[in-house]
């Protein structure tokens, strides 16, 4: 068989749309805070918990807008008392600054990312299955659980209570 090998540009070729879903956007949102805590963006999010291209941008939003919730209402005693205290926002209350930003904005950042995540993991187990799916879903279990503790640990420490409770039974 000789001769020029028959070659059809790919644009000319109508196929189906494809089941997969495409990759998310590179979403430059923000999820607007209540204007004391601050507000969080959702590349940030996406990049610093390596969120999968899988996860949707509403999904995204949904799972940062519940933590920023269920944080908020974590912190809503002690928010009221800096707050009373004279500072208008949690940039404004006095504490170490980490690379130039404030250990309380930090960890606030840390106790939504990690909520947020945890609740992504539950909903869509494949978001943080790697190597093919070696990894079956009930592995992912302590990570749900490890993500929930990281939650926990970064309220603590904005409230400055120890990470650990201990009673004598």
């Amino acid at each position: 068989m000789t001769g020029t090998p028959l070659i059809i540009p790919m644009a000319d070729i109508d196929c189906c749309e494809s089941i997969v879903p495409p990759p998310a956007p590179d979403d430059t949102s923000t999820v607007t805070n209540d204007g004391w805590f601050p507000n969080i963006a959702l590349a940030d999010f996406r990049e610093e918990m390596r969120i999968r291209e899988g996860v949707t941008v509403p999904r995204q939003r949904k799972a940062v807008r519940d933590a920023i919730i269920a944080i908020g209402n974590d912190l809503r005693a002690w928010a009221a008392d800096q707050l009373a205290a004279g500072y208008a926002t949690l940039a404004a209350v006095p504490a170490p600054q980490i690379d130039g930003e404030s250990r309380l904005e930090l960890s606030y950042r840390s106790a939504i990312y990690a909520h947020a995540k945890a609740a992504l993991v539950e909903r869509y187990r494949d978001i943080d299955i790697t190597d093919a799916g070696n990894r079956r879903a009930e592995d992912l279990e302590p990570s749900v659980g490890e993500l929930r503790r990281d939650a926990i640990y970064a309220v603590r420490d904005i409230l400055g209570v120890t990470r650990t409770a201990v009673e004598l039974i």
